[in-house]
């Protein structure tokens, strides 16, 4: 049987939210304006996260500072993201493709795959179907979307990426060639600047010329993995199949950068208990535990540096995640200033998998109760309501610039699902 998938993706997410709501207020649309969803103008942390056409014309980009964006478009209209908003439209234009998909599975917060293999005689006209789709969530939510279709979720995900916005545009085998293979090697999903370029040097200069490049040739100038991954998208092929389900996480993270530079161990090692307290109350509320400690730093010259360490036993308490995560960070600063301090936790085991220590007492039990006592409280209260026990760092001082800024960071994470391509 064909496969038949489609992909769905918002248009100018975050804008196009914002746009919703500023419209349901009466407001102007920024989606007619130079305007950009973005952190605050007088930090330098603050990057634009979506901008508009008109923006776009202005040369503002997504990624780049504020600042900068600001000196190209000094009249540029300025939206603070807002991921509470994000979560409830992402979950919005997706409770609407899982009423036509049997198995649709949320790649990343504005992006979804829909599987409808085997649906032929409830909808003979795919194309028919996917605009009803682009146009009920355009009613009924108030964005728009592009919808590309294929066999697979490769070719689903580069037609999606095809004119925009409110497009529905398909791409089979036998329009491969005309359709995808003139495009810049740079285009195909998983192609990063870095590795574009090196195929440039190299005379591959399209998703074409990739394609007829000699498997052996490419696996030796990008890896064998890599390489045959490459030479596999670039004709088209893609087996993966659409997971109804997420995947279960491999690790849990977070990390904040800092609105100043952080030059004291002291202030250093506050932080890192907020992100320790953070990381394993998420761990604790998926009901797992970690058996490996990671600390990244990163320094004044955006240099980043790691350090790691596996535990004599998986743990789900934060005292002892912050214990291991300050020797870590101990033993890998050296005293320059920081610009972003994170911890990770991997190694994952569940509740009842991990090996017990012999030297475990009723001292550990009674200390990942008291974290359980005071993740129910959040949970009633809010996360505010109570901050990182005194007990685990008794000279704890740091600003509630940091708290705020960890939890919009955290946030951010949290909904964007599609994994990193480490390849950009």
């Amino acid at each position: 049987m064909d496969r038949l998938i489609f992909h769905v993706d918002v248009n100018s997410a975050y804008l196009s939210w914002e746009a919703t709501r500023q419209v349901a207020r009466g407001g102007l649309d920024p989606r007619t304006v130079p305007a950009a969803i973005g952190g605050a103008r007088d930090k330098r942390t603050g990057v634009i996260l979506a901008k508009s056409i008109p923006a776009k014309r202005f040369g503002v980009r997504t990624g780049e500072p504020v600042a900068m964006a600001l000196r190209k478009c000094p009249e540029l209209l300025l939206f603070p993201p807002d991921f509470g908003l994000y979560t409830r439209c992402s979950a919005a234009f997706a409770a609407i493709c899982r009423e036509y998909a049997p198995a649709v599975e949320q790649f990343s917060i504005d992006e979804c795959f829909l599987d409808l293999t085997g649906t032929g005689a409830i909808y003979p006209d795919p194309v028919a179907l996917a605009h009803t789709i682009r146009e009920r969530i355009r009613k009924e939510l108030g964005f728009t979307v592009n919808i590309g279709i294929a066999p697979n979720k490769l070719l689903a995900k580069m037609a999606s990426d095809f004119e925009k916005p409110d497009r529905v545009h398909t791409l089979f085998p036998d329009e491969i060639p005309a359709k995808m293979w003139p495009l810049p090697v740079g285009e195909l999903f998983t192609v990063g600047a870095a590795t574009a370029e090196k195929l440039n040097r190299v005379e591959i200069a399209t998703i074409g010329d990739l394609a007829r490049t000699d498997l052996g040739r490419l696996q030796r100038l990008l890896g064998q993995k890599f390489g045959l991954q490459l030479h596999r998208y670039a004709n088209g092929l893609d087996d993966s199949p659409v997971r109804a389900e997420p995947e279960e996480a491999k690790g849990y993270s977070n990390s904040v950068t800092l609105e100043e530079d952080v030059r004291t161990r002291d202030e250093a090692r506050q932080i890192l208990l907020l992100l320790a307290d953070s990381v394993t109350a998420r761990m604790r509320r998926d009901k797992k535990r970690a058996g490996c400690v990671a600390v990244t730093v990163r320094d004044a010259d955006f240099k980043d540096h790691s350090h790691q360490r596996t535990l004599a036993a998986a743990t789900d308490i934060t005292a002892e995640v912050y214990a291991t995560g300050r020797q870590l960070f101990d033993e890998l600063w050296d005293g320059r200033p920081l610009r972003l301090l994170g911890i990770s936790l991997t190694g994952l085991v569940g509740e009842g998998e991990e090996q017990l220590s012999l030297f475990a007492g009723g001292g550990r039990e009674r200390q990942r109760q008291l974290d359980q006592t005071v993740d129910a409280l959040r949970k009633k209260y809010g996360a505010a309501a109570i901050r990182p026990a005194a007990s685990v760092h008794s000279t704890l001082t740091v600003g509630k610039k940091y708290q705020a800024q960890m939890e919009e960071e955290d946030g951010e994470a949290r909904s964007h699902t599609a994994p990193p391509d480490p390849h950009r």
